[in-house]
C-alpha cells in the first residue's frame, strides 16, 4: 500500500525520509576534486562523435565527409520517438565517417563522425524559447528532443519521452544525490549553476505538471544544498530535501523509496507510482536549450584518482578523446600497476580499452586509480557462502544464486531469480570477501538473455509473418473460388436469358458475334471453291479456241501428208516442193496452237488477278455447262499433248504410244511388201534401175529381215491369223527397237527419225497399193 501524498509531504517538510534495504558505505574520496571550480578543457585536434549516445534508436546521418559544419549543427536526424540527434560541438570539417572504439564495457566499435575543428567556433543560428510558458507542451518537448538531450546521470534515457508522462504525476524528483565515490560533477554543477538548474526545473515542471517538486541532495554536500535552496526561493512548490549518505541512494528506485516509501515494480516505471525523475545535469541542459537555444554539446566530467596529479572537474566537449581530458589533470601511467582508466565510478564504472575513447553524454567521471587503490579483478577466489552480498543488495535479491546460475550459463534459472531487477550498483561485489566481480557475471548473463530474446522475437515475428502469409493465400484462394463461382452463375443466367430473350448481355452478344464471324468465313470459302470449280467464260472460250486451232492444224498436216503421198514420183521419192509445203503447213499449225495457248494463259492470268485487285463487280458467275465440261476435258488432253510435244523429256513416252506402235508395225509390213513387189516388177520388166531403195530408218535390221522373211512367201495369201501373229511380232520388235533408239539416240534425232518413218510409211503404203493393183491386173489377164 502506497503512502498518501499528504503523508509524504508532511514527513518531508519535517526533514524526515525513509530508507531502503541493503546498501553500503564506501569511502567517498570526493576530495580534492570538489574543491576547485569547473575548468574548461581545451579544443582537441579531432572530435569523435558516436551517432548513438543514448538508450533508443540512432538517427540517420545528414552530413558527409568533407562537409564543413558549424557549432550546434545537426549531424543526425530521425522521426523515431526514441531517437535524439547529435550536433557538432564546434565548427570544422568532417574528415571521416567510420567505425571507432566507443565508450562500452566490451570495447565494441560503432559508427562515428570525426570532425577536425577549425578553431573559429562559429555558431549556427540559434532559436531560444524564452516565453516557454506561453507555448504548448508539444512545442517544448520537440525543442528538448531537437537539442539532443538525454539522461546525463544514468543510462541516457531520452528526456522528452520521460517528460511526456501519460499518467498523473504527483512528484517530480530532481536527483542531486551523486552517491558514487570519487564523482563530484553534480556537486560542483549545483554549487556554480544552481540558478540555471532551477530554470530547467521550471521548464520540466511546466511540461509534466506535478503536484510537488522535490530536489534531493545528499547530506555530504552542504554547499550544494544551500545553493539550491537559494535558487528555489519564491517557489513554494519546490522542496529541497537532504538525504542521508548511503550507497546507492542515488539509484532511481532507491531514491523514490527513500523520499516516498513507494516501491517501483520490477517490470514497471517510476510513473507507475506517480513519480518522474531527472538528473541535475539534465535540468541544466534543458535550460540551456530552451532559454539559449543551445543543443547539448558539452558536459562536466570529473577527472580524479591517485594517478592524476591535479584532480578537478572539466567542461569537455562531446567527442573529446579521454586522453586529451586526462592530460589536463596531469595523468601519469607510471603511478599505476598497469595503465588503466575507468569511465564512471569505482562501483558501476568500467575500464575503457583505449584512451582514444571519446566523451559521450553519460560520461560523468574519468578515474585513473593508482597502485593498490582499487581491488584487482584477478584476485577472484572461491565463494565461501557468507551471504554478505545478499545483505548489501539494495534490490533485496539473492546475488549468490544468480552468480552460480550465471556462471553455469543456466540463464533460465538466473532469470527466475529476478536477474533483471539488479541495478548493477556493485554493492555485492564491494562487500564480497572473495573479491568476486559479481556484476561482471550479471552483465554477461543479461546480455546473453537479451540475445536469446531477440532471436526468439525474430523467430516469432517470422512465424507470424509465415502464418499471416498462409492465411492471406488461403483467403485469396477462397475469394478466387467465390469469384469464379459467381462468374459461372452469371454466365449460366446470361445463357438462360439469351435463350429466352435473345442476346441481351455481353456474353450472349460475344457468342453471337463469334457465330456470325464463323459463318462469314465459311461463305467466303464457298465463294473461293465456286470460282475455282467454275472457270470464267472467257477462259473456257480461249481454251475452246485453242482446241479448234489444234484440230485445224492437225487436219492441215494430214492433208499435207496425203498430198505429199500423192505427189511422189514414180521411183518412190518425194519431191522437194511437197516436203517444203508440208514443213510450212506444220509450222503454221504449231504457231496457231502456240497463239491459242498464249491467249488461254493470258485470260487465265487476268481471271486470277481480278479477285486480288478487288475488281469483282464485272465478273458474272457462270453455271456449269456440259459443253464447257467437254471443252475443258479436251483442253486438258490437248494441253497434255502439247506438253508432250514441247517437252523433250517426254519423247520416250511418246515413242511408246499405241498409235505410233501401230504406225511403225504397219510401216515395217508396208516396206516389206513394197520391197517384194518392186523385186517382182523388176524381174518382169528387167529394169534394174527401177528397183526401189528402202529408206534408212532407225529400226533394227533384225526386225526388218524377220518381217521380210515372213512376208516374202505369203503376202498375197496372208490370212487373218497369220496377219495377227505377224502384227504382234512386229509390234514387239518395234517396241524393243523404239526403246533402244530412245535410250541411245538424242532427242532431236528421235524426232527426225519419227518424221522419216511417217514419210516412209506413207510412201510404202502408196507403193503397196500400186503394186497390188498391178498384181491384180496381171492375174486378171
Amino acid at each position: 500500500m502506497y503512502e498518501e501524498f499528504d503523508t509524504i509531504l508532511e514527513r518531508l517538510s519535517k526533514g524526515k525520509v525513509w530508507d531502503f534495504p541493503g546498501g553500503v558505505h564506501p569511502e567517498q574520496k570526493k576530495y580534492p576534486s570538489n574543491q576547485a571550480s569547473i575548468a574548461r578543457c581545451s579544443l582537441p585536434e579531432v572530435l569523435v562523435l558516436p551517432i548513438k549516445q543514448h538508450i533508443g534508436i540512432e538517427g540517420r546521418l545528414v552530413v558527409e565527409v568533407g562537409q564543413h559544419v558549424l557549432k550546434g549543427q545537426k549531424l543526425t536526424y530521425s522521426t523515431q520517438p526514441f531517437a535524439v540527434p547529435i550536433h557538432a560541438p564546434t565548427s570544422g570539417d568532417i574528415i571521416a565517417i567510420e567505425e571507432r572504439i566507443v565508450a562500452h564495457p566490451s570495447g565494441l566499435s560503432e559508427l562515428t563522425v570525426v570532425i577536425a575543428p577549425d578553431g573559429k567556433d562559429e555558431w549556427c543560428a540559434l532559436v531560444p524559447l524564452s516565453n516557454f510558458e506561453n507555448l504548448s507542451k508539444e512545442s517544448i518537448l520537440s525543442a528538448i528532443c531537437d537539442a539532443g538531450i538525454s539522461g546525463m546521470g544514468g543510462a541516457g534515457f531520452p528526456t522528452h519521452i520521460k517528460a511526456n508522462a501519460f499518467k498523473p504525476v504527483e512528484f517530480l524528483v530532481v536527483n542531486g544525490i551523486e552517491c558514487e565515490p570519487y564523482i563530484t560533477a553534480d556537486d560542483r554543477l549545483m554549487r556554480e549553476h544552481a540558478w540555471q538548474i532551477r530554470q530547467g526545473i521550471d521548464v520540466l515542471d511546466h511540461v509534466s505538471s506535478p503536484k510537488k517538486v522535490i530536489i534531493a541532495v545528499e547530506d555530504n554536500k552542504p554547499e550544494a544544498i544551500r545553493a539550491m535552496q537559494i535558487a528555489c526561493q519564491g517557489k513554494d512548490n519546490y522542496l529541497v530535501v537532504s538525504v542521508p549518505t548511503k550507497y546507492p541512494a542515488g539509484g532511481e528506485k532507491q531514491l523514490i523509496q527513500v523520499l516516498t516509501n513507494r516501491e517501483v515494480p520490477g517490470d514497471g516505471l517510476p510513473s507507475d507510482v506517480g513519480v518522474i525523475m531527472f538528473n541535475v545535469g539534465t535540468c541544466y541542459a534543458v535550460a540551456d536549450a530552451i532559454f539559449n537555444g543551445k543543443p547539448l554539446l558539452e558536459r562536466v566530467v570529473t577527472v580524479t584518482g591517485n594517478a592524476i596529479s591535479a584532480p578537478q572537474n572539466y567542461w569537455a566537449l562531446l567527442g573529446t578523446p579521454i586522453g586529451h581530458v586526462l592530460s589536463h589533470g596531469g595523468y601519469s601511467p607510471a603511478k599505476q600497476r598497469v595503465p588503466q582508466v575507468i569511465m564512471g565510478g569505482p562501483m558501476m564504472g568500467f575500464a575503457v580499452s583505449s584512451i582514444e575513447v571519446p566523451v559521450v553524454k553519460t560520461t560523468n567521471c574519468l578515474l585513473a586509480p593508482g597502485k593498490n587503490e582499487l581491488t584487482n579483478g584477478d584476485d577472484e577466489r572461491a565463494c565461501i557462502r557468507c551471504s554478505e552480498c545478499a545483505d548489501a543488495c539494495p534490490a533485496s535479491l539473492l546475488p549468490q544464486q544468480m552468480y552460480w546460475y550465471a556462471k553455469a550459463q543456466d540463464l533460465e534459472k538466473a532469470e527466475e531469480y529476478n536477474l533483471f531487477d539488479c541495478i548493477e550498483c556493485g554493492a555485492c561485489a564491494y562487500v564480497c570477501p572473495s573479491e568476486i566481480p559479481l556484476v561482471h557475471y550479471y552483465r554477461k548473463a543479461k546480455s546473453a538473455i537479451r540475445t536469446q530474446r531477440d532471436e526468439k522475437s525474430k523467430a516469432e515475428k517470422a512465424k507470424a509473418r509465415f502464418e499471416s502469409r498462409n492465411e492471406r493465400l488461403e483467403r485469396d484462394k477462397k475469394e478466387r473460388e467465390e469469384k469464379h463461382r459467381l462468374a459461372a452463375e452469371a454466365r449460366q443466367k446470361a445463357q438462360q436469358s439469351s435463350q429466352s430473350k435473345g442476346p441481351s448481355d455481353k456474353v450472349a452478344a460475344a457468342l453471337a458475334r463469334a457465330k456470325a464471324k464463323k459463318a462469314q468465313q465459311l461463305a467466303a470459302q464457298d465463294n473461293v471453291d465456286n470460282e475455282s470449280s467454275h472457270p470464267p467464260a472467257a477462259d473456257v472460250k480461249a481454251k475452246s479456241a485453242a482446241i479448234i486451232a489444234r484440230a485445224k492444224a492437225k487436219k492441215a498436216q494430214e492433208a499435207a501428208q496425203a498430198q505429199q503421198a500423192n505427189s511422189l514420183s514414180d521411183d518412190g521419192e518425194p519431191s522437194s516442193d511437197n516436203q517444203s509445203n508440208e514443213s510450212v503447213t506444220d509450222k503454221k499449225a504449231q504457231i496457231a496452237a502456240a497463239v491459242a495457248r498464249a491467249k488461254a494463259k493470258q485470260a487465265a492470268k487476268r481471271e486470277s488477278e481480278a479477285p486480288a485487285n478487288g475488281s469483282t463487280e464485272n465478273i458474272e458467275p457462270t453455271q456449269p455447262d456440259p459443253d464447257d465440261k467437254k471443252a475443258k476435258k479436251a483442253v486438258q488432253q490437248d494441253d497434255s499433248a502439247d506438253t508432250r510435244e514441247n517437252s523433250p523429256s517426254l519423247v520416250q513416252d511418246e515413242t511408246t504410244d499405241e498409235q505410233d506402235k501401230k504406225a511403225k508395225i504397219a510401216a515395217a509390213i508396208a516396206r516389206a511388201k513394197a520391197k517384194k513387189a518392186s523385186q517382182e516388177q523388176a524381174s518382169e520388166q528387167g529394169a534394174d534401175n527401177t528397183q526401189l531403195k528402202p529408206l534408212e530408218t532407225n529400226t533394227d535390221t533384225e526386225t526388218e529381215s524377220a518381217i521380210d522373211e515372213q512376208n516374202t512367201s505369203a503376202i498375197p495369201d496372208l490370212d487373218d491369223k497369220q496377219a495377227k501373229i505377224a502384227a504382234a511380232v512386229a509390234r514387239a520388235k518395234a517396241k524393243k527397237a523404239a526403246k533402244s533408239v530412245a535410250a541411245v539416240a538424242p532427242t532431236r534425232q528421235v524426232m527426225d527419225d519419227e518424221k522419216q518413218a511417217k514419210i516412209a510409211a506413207a510412201v510404202a503404203r502408196a507403193k503397196a497399193k500400186k503394186a497390188a493393183k498391178q498384181n491384180q491386173s496381171s492375174e486378171d489377164k
